[in-house]
């Protein structure tokens, strides 16, 4: 889906590690949420509270989530984190992303 409809943007942005890793979360009428963000190149760890599903729309990196080994992805890919969790990126060109996040 390259569009959502009948939403709700949050204004302000969402910002980490001094602006290189940005977002905006969108609002869904059933109460779902997802974030439209963009990540420059860098390393970084992330927690989760819900599980996520990360969808590359552009750019290429490197992923380990809990437990396993680092992960080429690239745009056209995705990606589950469960909940609750730490995981790590390699960020290594600029990198479009949508996030859903899922209760459990």
């Amino acid at each position: 889906m390259s569009q959502f409809d009948n939403v709700s943007v949050v204004r302000e942005a969402n910002i980490y590690f001094d602006g290189k890793v940005t977002s905006r979360s969108v609002l869904f009428a059933d109460g779902t949420r997802k974030t439209l963000g963009i990540m420059l190149p860098g390393e970084y760890e992330f927690g989760t509270e819900d599980k996520e599903l990360m969808e590359i729309l552009a750019g290429n990196l490197e992923i380990r989530l809990p437990g396993s080994d680092w992960q080429a992805i690239k745009a056209g890919d995705s990606f589950e984190v469960p909940a609750n969790a730490k995981f790590q990126l390699k960020i290594n060109s600029v990198t479009d992303y949508c996030c859903s996040y899922m209760k459990e």
